[in-house]
């Protein structure tokens, strides 16, 4: 057993116990939101199909599908991501491509077939809502933990659960959000909630994840994220299905050429 998952033991133990001697709540919040990001983590390449359900205050409902191709690399210092579009046929072939990295900024590009072009997305517009959801650009990205200092604040309930409540501050400048507070249980350390706080510092936004699922007794992944806007009072469900791992993606499967052959 390493050092980082002996800490993680020795953590879990002392704050479900109210114990956490000799750990401050920086590194608390360090070694826990470590643990959570491992869970899902180690794969190698990954696919998976996703439904995307756009619900106004009204309750009027728009249904995208999309798949999702994910590479890991250089020792999970960098991910791969490219988000496809499939349905309906106004929106299909349109692709995001994302070069997440832990130690310098991210990298996106948006192909639009109608144009047949390829979009930097710079970083200062990935506030912005990714194809009118209620999710960002920046909430598409891998959430490495290196983009990020934290801070445990408590235990509680959480549902069903009981969770680590954790506040974390983005680094990058460019963030659109100043801080973000989430709930981990302290089971499996999955996220089960975050509330998002805007430039304003307001809490403009809630993440509900659930319905967690392992897949080959390794990989834990969500089968349903909930985004709600609490200004506008729409929300967003995104329905993930069909993960399969280890399929041989390479770089080459995430290039910006890639993009306009993903439909």
């Amino acid at each position: 057993m390493n050092t980082l998952k002996i800490l993680v033991m020795l953590i879990g133990i002392a704050l479900v116990t109210n114990l956490a001697y000799g750990f401050t709540q920086v590194d608390q919040g360090f070694i826990i939101a470590t643990e959570s990001y491992q869970r899902y983590s180690g794969f190698g390449d990954s696919y998976a199909d996703m439904e995307m359900t756009l619900i106004t205050k009204q309750g009027d409902r728009v249904s995208r599908k999309l798949k999702i191709q994910t590479l890991e690399h250089d020792s999970l210092k960098s991910d791969k991501t490219l988000f496809s579009f499939t349905f309906p046929n106004d929106i299909r072939g349109t692709a995001l491509l994302t070069w997440s990295y832990t130690e310098q900024p991210d990298k996106q590009w948006l192909y639009l077939p109608k144009i047949k072009r390829v979009k930097a997305i710079s970083s200062s517009n990935k506030a912005g809502s990714f194809i009118g959801s209620e999710f960002s650009y920046e909430d598409m990205t891998p959430q490495k933990v290196e983009k990020f200092t934290y801070k445990y604040l408590k235990n509680e309930a959480c549902g069903k659960l009981n969770c680590f409540v954790l506040i974390r501050f983005p680094k990058s400048k460019n963030s659109g959000y100043t801080k973000e507070i989430l709930w981990v249980d302290n089971e499996e350390y999955l996220i089960q909630k975050i509330h998002y706080f805007d430039r304003k510092a307001t809490h403009s936004k809630t993440l509900i994840i659930s319905d967690y699922k392992k897949y080959n007794d390794k990989y834990w992944r969500a089968s349903t994220m909930t985004m709600s806007n609490n200004i506008t009072g729409r929300y967003t469900i995104l329905s993930w299905n069909k993960y399969k791992f280890n399929l041989g993606l390479s770089d080459m499967n995430f290039t910006t050429n890639s993009l306009k052959r993903s439909r």
